[in-house]
């Protein structure tokens, strides 16, 4: 049996009552029966997991497994994930590292098929696995009801990960453009029209740079690092998704708005 989560507002508000009710909502979440037992499942059975095709061919484990990385609807597509897997990351021309969205690379990494599944007989890998999934899972129940703050929501967690990473700045950057989740909110909070993603990469990072300087007063991923500095970038997001404000309006409304809060 899964448990809803609990929204009564939208918008910045709904996120600062989520903020409020965060620790309580997760331990409700991570104790429903559904979760508990795939969690209990992944764990019992992983040890046992050597090659890509073991994984794909246990849809229980292939659930965990996916949903820890936020890649739960590719279920379906076993060609791809056994593909992804069974490629590695070792190699340039490895699918992982010729996709777009990073999750892959970042699923490939953890499982370490090209290794012989190194990874699932780590010490501590089943809990980290099952850390991760908790925490997604509730993302996922959080963004079924309101997209938004589910986007929200992941940001906040990539982001203080990201922002504390030992890589260079563009690197970080590039992750976020990477992401469609975090990219999402930036997009949002800067403005951006849909058409922006079509641009050069180079050209995009240079703008995202220059938004960020301008919102922010540093153009850097690290000062992410900081809650309060993740917490405006949300706040300005979650106001523009409300309002529906349109890219290149006049930021007076969201200004007074981000005033007033």
């Amino acid at each position: 049996m899964s448990v809803q989560p609990v929204l009564p507002l939208s918008g910045y508000a709904g996120w600062r009552f989520l903020e409020r009710t965060m620790e309580r909502q997760r331990e409700v979440h991570d104790q429903s029966q559904q979760v508990r037992k795939d969690v209990a499942y992944f764990a019992e059975k992983i040890g046992t997991v050597r090659t890509a095709e073991d994984l794909v061919s246990d849809y229980r484990l292939l659930k965990v497994a996916l949903g820890a990385f936020g890649l739960e609807e590719a279920i379906d597509g076993k060609a791809l994930v056994r593909k992804v897997l069974t490629d590695g990351s070792g190699d340039k021309g490895a699918l992982a590292n010729r996709l777009s969205d990073k999750r892959w690379l970042a699923l490939t990494k953890a499982f370490g098929f090209e290794a012989g599944g190194a990874g699932t007989t780590a010490e501590g890998f089943a809990d980290r696995i099952a850390a991760q999934y908790r925490a997604r899972s509730f993302e996922s129940a959080v963004g079924e009801l309101d997209g938004n703050m589910g986007l929200a929501l992941t940001l906040d967690r990539e982001m203080a990960s990201l922002a504390a990473d030992d890589t260079s700045e563009s690197a970080k950057w590039y992750s976020v453009l990477g992401s469609t989740s975090m990219r999402a909110v930036f997009d949002g909070a800067f403005g951006l029209p849909k058409a922006f993603a079509a641009l050069d990469l180079d050209r995009q990072l240079a703008v995202y740079r220059d938004k960020a300087e301008a919102m922010f007063g540093r153009n850097s991923v690290s000062q992410f690092a900081d809650p309060e500095v993740r917490d405006k970038l949300i706040k300005t997001f979650l106001i523009r998704a409300e309002l529906g404000t349109p890219a290149g309006s006049s930021p007076g409304q969201i200004a007074l708005t981000l005033l007033g809060g």
